[in-house]
């Protein structure tokens, strides 16, 4: 194996060591080195953040979010669950790739779900009519009935957190955000 030798330039590239009195220790200031006062600020401002649609969608959906969680925990539903079981209930029969694509879930954090709501009695899996290799998620009777509630306590947690747009505000406002995203 040839041994590589270091050229006098590569040599000069290394600092060398100065070697440390013996009486010199590591000094500590006695006192304390102080700083000048931060800022204040009186107000915040975010007047460029409220210029963000994606801010200010964020700052609504946490609005609603926060209130959702509180009202549909008796229900033990979580926001996607809520989705997974509304989708399922209003379209008997869908598969869990229907559910991704509708959804805009992966498949493998599907899987948990759809496996907790079926230990909970809410779905069920049949047979796919018209493809054998496909399974249809249905809701139970049980899950009907949950979402019944659950769907109801959603609208109305909605309409308060809107109260202060008019309904055809509320109605411009659903048609923008889903002309983002679907």
């Amino acid at each position: 194996m040839p041994r590589t030798i270091r050229s006098d330039k590569a040599a000069n590239l290394v600092a060398p060591k100065t070697p440390r009195p013996a009486s010199a220790k590591a000094v500590r200031p006695s006192a304390k080195v102080v700083k000048p006062a931060a800022a204040s600020v009186e107000q915040v401002d975010t007047r460029y953040l409220q210029s963000l649609m994606g801010y200010n969608a964020r700052r609504a959906a946490l609005s609603i979010i926060e209130l959702f969680l509180d009202r549909l925990a008796p229900y033990g539903l979580k926001p996607v669950d809520f989705s997974v079981m509304s989708t399922i209930g209003h379209n008997p029969g869908v598969t869990s790739r229907q559910l991704c694509a509708a959804l805009n879930l992966l498949p493998p954090n599907l899987v948990g779900l759809i496996q907790s709501l079926e230990a909970r009695g809410l779905i069920e899996r049949k047979p796919h009519p018209h493809d054998g290799r496909a399974v249809g998620l249905h809701a139970t009777s049980k899950g009907q009935a949950l979402m019944v509630q659950a769907e109801q306590t959603a609208t109305e947690l909605e309409t308060e957190k809107t109260a202060k747009l008019t309904p055809a505000e509320r109605k411009t406002l659903l048609s923008l955000l889903q002309k983002i995203y679907l």
